[in-house]
């Protein structure tokens, strides 16, 4: 089997940024890999995600059960390994994925308040995603730790990943639901052994290039360079 590298973080916390960042650094050494982003917004797949995130379902994210919601992701994930990048992932190859299952114990699991709930989900999610869908699982998963306070002045003027407008989709523009996703995600790294990559320090954010060092010093060593 190949090797699966995972950057993942709330909104507004880099991570197309560090993603673009990891893949010129893997250039620079001449590592050959394959990159993958979820949603798959390129695919059908990702029909289900896009009426999620739009609104289609409500407008408020609690309102649509994490189960449920979970299930388009995970759909979306499955179809994508499938048709691009399985053989290649089989015969060795690494690959960067730009959020991946981490995403969805980030953003779903952040809708559940009970410990001993938000825990049953995610036993729920792993058997989905990695035992029924049968995806592979991550080396590494790199968790940017971006502050809420920091995250929402970043995304105040981003454009919208699949609209391509100032429009934000039902997470982004709701604050509780990104600052509970962060909160959920800080409980999580310990326990499933993320690497935390600290975006602030003494209350200002570390510049893209010291981030980046951070990332692709795990990935070689991770990788025997």
């Amino acid at each position: 089997m190949g090797k699966l590298f995972v950057i993942d973080g709330t909104d507004g916390s880099g991570k197309q940024t560090q993603f673009e960042k990891l893949k010129e650094n893997l250039d620079k050494k001449g590592i050959k890999y394959r990159t993958v982003s979820f949603p798959n917004y390129d695919s059908p797949s990702s029909s289900l995600v896009k009426m999620y995130l739009s609104g289609e379902f409500g407008t408020d994210p609690k309102s649509i059960s994490p189960y449920i919601a979970s299930t388009f992701y995970a759909a979306d994930r499955y179809a994508t390994y499938k048709k691009d990048f399985e053989e290649f992932y089989k015969n060795g190859g690494i690959i960067l994925a730009d959020r991946y299952t981490t995403a969805n114990m980030v953003h779903q699991a952040g809708k559940i308040n009970d410990d001993k709930e938000r825990e049953k989900f995610i036993e729920w999610l792993f058997n989905l995603e990695f035992e029924i869908y049968g995806i592979p699982k991550p080396n590494l998963v790199f968790f940017l730790n971006m502050p809420p306070k920091n995250s929402l002045e970043l995304i105040k003027n981003r454009e919208n990943k699949f609209t391509h407008d100032t429009q934000k989709d039902i997470h982004e523009r709701d604050e509780n639901h990104i600052i509970d996703s962060y909160n959920a995600a800080c409980s999580l790294v310990d326990k499933y052994g993320w690497t935390e990559i600290k975006c602030v320090e003494n209350d200002k954010i570390r510049t893209i290039e010291s981030i980046s060092n951070e990332i692709i010093e795990n990935v070689l060593k991770e990788l025997g360079e």
